[in-house]
Formats: C-alpha cells, sequence, structure tokens
C-alpha cells in the first residue's frame, strides 16, 4: 500500500528530471519525455502542501484507508446502476483472485477463513473466483465472489435468474443437472465439447460465438491490468472489496470495451 503520510504534508517532492527524447517529434509543440516521481512522493510532498486551497480537508493517508469501507456499498449500488442488460448472447467464465503469494499461505492472516486455496490452468493459488457473465457488448451483467475452492457451475443458476437466450461457456461448465436448471429459466447452455464427447450438433452462429468465446478473457485482462483488481497487499477483507467494485465500476465507465461483432459473425456464416 506504500508509506503512509500525514495530511499536515511532509517534504517537498524531488524535481522530475528530464529524460532523453521519445524520438516522436511534434512539428508545432515538441515535448521531451519526463520521468515522473511516485504517487507516494507527489501526494505528500506536493498536494499536500501546494493545494491546501485546492483540497482543504484531504485527509491523511492513514485516514484514507479508514475511511474505505464506507464505500463498498455506494460503490456495489454504482455497479447494479452501470452494469449492461441481457442481449439474448451471454458469456460466462470465472476468473482468479490472489490475495497472498503462494510462499506466504501459511502465515497470511487477513482472509483467513475466507479464503481457500484453488487450481487454474495457471497452477494453484490462494485467494478468491470472480464469476462474471458478460453480454455481446463486452459489458459485465452478472458477477459474483466465491472462494476459490467453488465449482464453477455452482453459482450459475443464482447468477443466470432473469437472463434469456443462449449462455456461452467453456467444457468446465458441462453438466446435465445445469443444462435443465437453465433451460426451466430460459436459456439454452452452449458448451465447447470434450475429446471424448459425442459431436452436438450446432449451428454456424453458434459454432462462430464459441470461437470468439474468448472475448471474456480479454474483459478478464482488462479488469486485472487497467483497473487493478487484483493485487496481494490488501490489510483487510473491506479494503478488498472497495478495491475490486472500484475497478468493476471503472470498467463500467470505460468507453473502450472490447465487444463481439455480431454483423461479422452473420456476415461470415451468411455466405
Amino acid at each position: 500500500m506504500g508509506t503512509a503520510f500525514a495530511g499536515d504534508g511532509g517534504e517537498t517532492a524531488p524535481a522530475t528530471q528530464p529524460v532523453e527524447s521519445s524520438g516522436v517529434d511534434d512539428a508545432r509543440h515538441p515535448v521531451p519525455s519526463v520521468a515522473l516521481p511516485p504517487v507516494q512522493e507527489l501526494l505528500p510532498g506536493y498536494v499536500c502542501r501546494h493545494l491546501r486551497a485546492e483540497f482543504p480537508k484531504l485527509p491523511s493517508y492513514q485516514r484514507c484507508v479508514e475511511l474505505l469501507p464506507r464505500c463498498a456499498a455506494p460503490l456495489a449500488a454504482l455497479f447494479d446502476c452501470l452494469k449492461g442488460q441481457c442481449d439474448g448472447i451471454a458469456i460466462a467464465d470465472a476468473t482468479a483472485l490472489a490475495v497472498c503469494d503462494n510462499q506466504r499461505i501459511p502465515r497470511h492472516k487477513v482472509f483467513k477463513g475466507r479464503a481457500e486455496q484453488g487450481k487454474t490452468s495457471m497452477g494453484w493459488f490462494y485467494g478468491f473466483k470472480l464469476h462474471a457473465i458478460i453480454n455481446s457488448k463486452g459489458e459485465l451483467i452478472r458477477l459474483k465472489l466465491t472462494p476459490s475452492n467453488v465449482d464453477d457451475r455452482k453459482p450459475m443458476p443464482e447468477l443466470c435468474q432473469g437472463l434469456f437466450g443462449q449462455l456461452f461457456t467453456d467444457k468446465g461448465y458441462i453438466a446435465r443437472w445445469l443444462t435443465e436448471i437453465l433451460a426451466e429459466q430460459g436459456l439454452q447452455l452452449i458448451t465447447t465439447l470434450k475429446k471424448n464427447m459425442k459431436p452436438v450438433p450446432r449451428t454456424d452462429f453458434e459454432k462462430a460465438i464459441l470461437r470468439r468465446r474468448s472475448l471474456i478473457e480479454t474483459v478478464f485482462d482488462e479488469l486485472k491490468n487497467l483497473c487493478q483488481i487484483e493485487h496481494t497487499r490488501h490489510r483487510s477483507h473491506f479494503n478488498f472489496v472497495v478495491n475490486l467494485m472500484a475497478g468493476i465500476a471503472a470498467y463500467c465507465l470505460s468507453d473502450n470495451k472490447p465487444t463481439l461483432s455480431l454483423t461479422k459473425v452473420n456476415l461470415l456464416h451468411s455466405v
């Protein structure tokens, strides 16, 4: 989380040192590249000292940490307002959210009794799973957080309530009981097949969507690498939830979500 800083300021942040130009010059206003100081140095050294008029009630770092739990409920309500709507094509998957490095699992205390050990294609981890369903526009429409040892199929009946059309998943969601439950809810489950399974009749459109099911992996990549929903330095489970919901809200507000071009899919298979 970085070094705590007091709200009354501190030493002035070190001046930024210019570095070599990137080599791409603007003909009108050439701007050389500069090295910016870290946020931990910029906030106490510059903001708290020189921007008091703009931020008269700026709290200290420690006070910010104490106030974070109050943001959990408003952020959850914000997501409920920003989430997408079902458009008849949904893609589901789950991603790992590690809360500590594997070497520190025996002495980890923050999530003791809440997080569990789980395994993905990338190996073992300690933390949670984020189960998500997106629509063809790349918008999040359903989310659920579970311990990492929960089967990916278990939360699906609850998550899929109110959805319609077709749900595309990988072969990890194959189960007759799940197919029957979702069918009763008005949702057709379409999965990739295991090698030892008999072929299942699919339309060209369904085959095309299954090949583009990796769209949800792109969404997870943006959530983790751009919105920073995963890190291993949480000090409390409340702050973990706030960090998660803040990243999800940031993604929902993004204008450049990965999308599924249904027009191209239709044109491709109408020839």
